[in-house]
């Protein structure tokens, strides 16, 4: 199958990377012709703007926008939709805000056109792990694209189904069809309002060990806690195994200080956008709305519990910190 790929950065290269890997044609557009060009020295399809793009893609066609939220997102589904023709089908795998897909779906389906939101997961480690993906939209369209999603999704894998469950089905192949325009998005939304918190929990827990000796406690009760160590051990037959574990190991092994980060934290949108839906459906939502908070506390006084945030998301999504 022959794909578009628009957006060349952390996760869009390595998309159509993967894609390729799994046997599709993948036509490529970025902004930096240097970054089309690797893809191209790779096997992809290049191409110098969207109208060409448009050329090289066979009918009924698809393209997959993986760009940041927002205005340049909104741009080029706008290009796209005036290249596109009735039966093609355009996917936003970015962090989009559900409420944008649902209003793009009902523009774009007056000219025939079909859209896609892709909540997708893996970041810069999803080459090779694979992309947990949450679709929502045209239901036609996504079976018809199902093998783009099954190409892109970790696959079978050693995790067995949980206990109970006999449906099957492709979440446990990695990729779920959520439901209408904006649930993939919505889905994606929520997952990285768990993020948060998960993350501010363990950050918080390496701050309280850390902080273990200080010289106001009680002689006897003061502990010099191996982070590195520790979390190392964590990893093994502890009920708080996880991938955010295994960053935080993998960065407190390189540096126990964590001396290369400041700990000012952004958040990308998804963290509030979730609290938002908390409020719009009364549902409390203490821990997540206190991880977003935390956040917005990390610009201005960094303690080491920031430091470990930033180390986590520096580790999955190849997150960098603002230059000073």
């Amino acid at each position: 199958m022959r794909i578009a790929m628009v957006g060349l950065g952390r996760m869009g290269a390595n998309m159509a990377r993967r894609l390729m890997r799994a046997g599709h044609d993948c036509v490529v557009y970025d902004r930096n012709p240097e970054t089309v060009a690797r893809l191209v020295a790779e096997g992809a399809i290049g191409c110098a703007d969207l109208g060409e793009l448009t050329e090289k893609l066979t009918s009924p066609r698809a393209a997959w926008i993986m760009l940041p939220s927002g205005d340049i997102t909104e741009s080029v589904v706008r290009d796209l939709a005036g290249h596109f023709a009735p039966g093609d089908v355009i996917i936003d795998g970015g962090n989009s805000y559900y409420k944008d897909d649902v209003r793009r779906a009902k523009t774009l389906a007056e000219r025939g056109i079909a859209y896609l939101d892709a909540g997708t997961s893996g970041g810069v480690w999803g080459l090779e792990r694979g992309y947990c993906l949450m679709v929502g939209g045209d239901r036609a369209a996504y079976e018809r694209l199902e093998p783009l999603f099954r190409g892109l999704a970790p696959g079978a894998s050693d995790i067995p189904p949980s206990p109970g469950r006999t449906t099957g089905g492709s979440a446990e192949h990695g990729y779920l069809y959520c439901g209408p325009s904006g649930a993939g998005h919505f889905a994606k939304m929520v997952h990285n309002g768990i993020e948060y918190g998960l993350m501010q929990a363990y950050a918080e827990g390496f701050d309280i060990l850390k902080n273990a000796n200080l010289a106001a406690l009680p002689a006897d009760q003061r502990y010099d806690f191996d982070l590195a160590d520790l979390t190392e051990l964590w990893r093994r037959g502890s009920v708080v195994t996880s991938w955010l574990l295994d960053l935080s190991a993998e960065a407190l092994a390189r540096d126990a200080e964590l001396s290369n980060f400041s700990g000012f934290v952004q958040d990308s949108g998804e963290g509030r956008w979730t609290v938002q839906a908390a409020i719009d459906e009364a549902v409390p939502a203490e821990v997540l709305t206190a991880a977003l908070f935390a956040r917005f506390r990390s610009r201005q006084e960094h303690t080491f519990a920031e430091k470990a945030l930033s180390a986590m998301r520096a580790g999955f999504g190849g997150h960098a910190e603002p230059a000073k």
